[in-house]
């Protein structure tokens, strides 16, 4: 599976962007989605993950109500809404993918459960 990822650039404080990750080389409907960030200097972490049909997301605590994750698996497309960006929300962004399958409603949040890696899209928010 390859993972393009786009939609990033700089925003004031207060803005928002829509990240994409376009999938190709395998069907989406097959895996969950999830997306991570890293910040100059700092580890990659968990942002926001979407169950194989949409009817469970997860996020990290400090985006919630904030960030949205969705997917259309027609397109292939994986999507992340971020609106009310702070400067704290700066980092790349990468999308992954995780082929697993669990049980109930159960999300991956750690980077090693996820098989398949995007490039990374910079976002960057002034103050």
């Amino acid at each position: 599976v390859q993972l393009q990822a786009s939609g990033g650039g700089l925003v004031q404080a207060g803005g928002s962007l829509r990240l994409s990750c376009a999938a190709s080389g395998r069907a989406i409907s097959s895996l969950i989605m999830g997306w991570f960030r890293q910040a100059p200097g700092k580890e990659r972490v968990f942002v926001a993950a979407i169950s194989r049909t949409a009817d469970t997301t997860g996020y990290l605590d400090s985006v919630k109500g904030r960030f949205t994750i969705s997917r259309d698996n027609a397109k292939n497309t994986v999507y992340l809404q971020m609106d009310s960006l702070e400067p704290e929300d700066t980092a790349v962004y990468y999308c992954a993918a995780d082929r697993a399958a669990y049980s109930g409603y159960w999300l991956p949040r750690t980077r090693p459960q996820y098989d398949y890696w995007g490039q990374g899209t910079q976002v960057t928010v002034s103050s």
